[in-house]
């Protein structure tokens, strides 16, 4: 990791911030004596937070048979487990402020991600649904922190993907001396997430883990980085699909042991979803 950017990411005022109900919400759930109501009344402190966890909850993606109206029910409904990633969810929608179409495409790739990586989770039961749920979450919250910083330095780099067919990670390498991986990570730190978390923001791309890694680290790290390719293949919060990704043979895949046909299936489910399901998350 670059220390010149952990120390400027750790120290750095002007960062975007994990907002306050997120926070409150992790910290009442880690205290293992909350109430359902306690966390009600957390949430329903930030009304615009309130409206899109409701929203959230009456998504297909939940699969929910009855309707949504109140905090308390969404919380029964949907349990502590999952309502943590559906609250961050909600909240950290704040962080890509002022939405514009930069902010727009990045927010819509990062829930499509998290969607997949739901998808992808639930269906192979190798890791947990809500930690690759926020992993997919955040797996580029790096640049929305770069173009947070700075947002002329970063359309440099989204002009070198659209003008010069780079791939962001080889654009990044001609405009900054880290990429949004990093960043990212450190990001993920600052903010108090687990060391899982920040380490599979951080290795999506290249899944580089030493042989001795623990497996459930490296498998959690393969649903991320196969999520952003579900969203590459689909076409979320991208300028076009790409259509010639052969998904099977991605080193995430491979390693997960997934083969043509299973991808394919969970293809489908998320498209199906992020279809049905695109205003809930807008």
């Amino acid at each position: 990791m670059n220390k010149e950017l952990e120390l400027m990411i750790m120290n750095a005022s002007d960062l975007p911030t994990i907002p306050v109900v997120a926070t409150k919400v992790m910290q009442l759930l880690e205290s293992q004596n909350a109430s359902a109501e306690e966390i009600a009344k957390v949430v329903s402190s930030d009304p615009a937070v309130t409206a899109r966890v409701l929203k959230i909850s009456n998504s297909s993606f939940y699969g929910c048979q009855r309707q949504i109206q109140t905090l308390s029910h969404a919380i029964m409904v949907l349990g502590f487990s999952t309502l943590k990633s559906v609250v961050v969810a909600a909240s950290v929608k704040q962080v890509y402020k002022p939405y514009g179409l930069t902010e727009k495409m990045l927010w819509q790739h990062s829930f499509g991600a998290g969607l997949s990586a739901r998808v992808i989770a639930n269906t192979t039961r190798l890791v947990n649904e809500e930690e690759a749920f926020l992993g997919g979450l955040f797996h580029d919250i790096g640049k929305i922190i770069l173009n947070s910083l700075d947002n002329q330095q970063f359309q440099q780099v989204v002009q070198k993907c659209f003008n010069e067919g780079l791939s962001f990670l080889a654009a990044e390498e001609q405009v900054y001396s880290y990429n949004h991986t990093e960043v990212g990570a450190l990001v993920i730190k600052k903010w108090n997430f687990p060391p899982i978390l920040m380490q599979a923001v951080l290795k999506h791309h290249s899944i580089d883990f030493p042989e001795d890694e623990d497996p459930y680290l490296v498998r959690l790290t393969c649903v991320v980085g196969l999520a952003n390719l579900f969203c590459h293949k689909l076409g979320i919060g991208v300028r076009e699909p790409e259509d010639d990704l052969l998904l099977h043979e991605s080193v995430p895949a491979m390693r997960l042991g997934l083969d043509e046909t299973r991808i394919a299936g969970m293809l489908e489910k998320v498209a199906q979803a992020f279809e049905a399901d695109q205003s809930s998350f807008a």
